[in-house]
């Protein structure tokens, strides 16, 4: 699924990585959010001059619920805040599907329908899908599209790690 024109990833989630996106996602280490927008910082290109908004892959709400804040929102709103860039949650979740320890096949059929988006879009904008991890490219894919559905021109991804399926 090629939805997206340009992706980044900063690494594999392993060692460092691992431990700041587990921190934040599993131990409430809410300010692992900032490094997780520094560790994107570092890695995308500059949009100097460029029209990119920021859009987190939002978060299950039972997560929010356990964690008590949205984890992809806080790390997209400081890498917006960082890049002095436009920060907008426009998708959201149409179902509560767990992507974690699913197959890829089950990834694609949970994440095929669980977006949609809010308000109006900028056909001019360049809108910047943000996620924690990527495994199968399913969730990034159909953020994405949802995007392209709701009139974005031009859509593109980054993850702060990628994760293969079978480990």
């Amino acid at each position: 699924m090629s939805t997206y024109t340009r992706a980044w990833v900063v690494a594999e989630r392993s060692d460092e990585i691992e431990q700041v996106l587990n921190g934040y996602k599993f131990m409430r280490q809410k300010a692992g959010a900032k490094s997780a927008a520094v560790l994107l910082d570092d890695v995308l290109p500059n949009f100097i001059g460029m029209n990119v908004v920021i859009v987190p892959v939002p978060t299950i709400s039972a997560h929010i619920r356990r964690r008590g804040y949205d984890h992809m929102a806080l790390v997209a709103r400081n890498f917006a805040r960082q890049r002095k860039l436009s920060y907008s949650p426009q998708l959201i979740r149409r179902s509560n599907s767990v992507q974690l320890g699913s197959s890829k096949r089950q990834r694609f059929l949970n994440a095929k329908n669980a977006f949609a988006v809010k308000g109006s879009l900028d056909p001019e904008a360049v809108y910047l899908v943000v996620d924690d991890v990527v495994t199968t490219g399913a969730t990034l894919g159909f953020a994405a599209q949802a995007l392209l559905d709701a009139g974005a021109s031009t859509v593109w991804a980054a993850a702060i790690a990628r994760q293969p399926l079978d480990k």
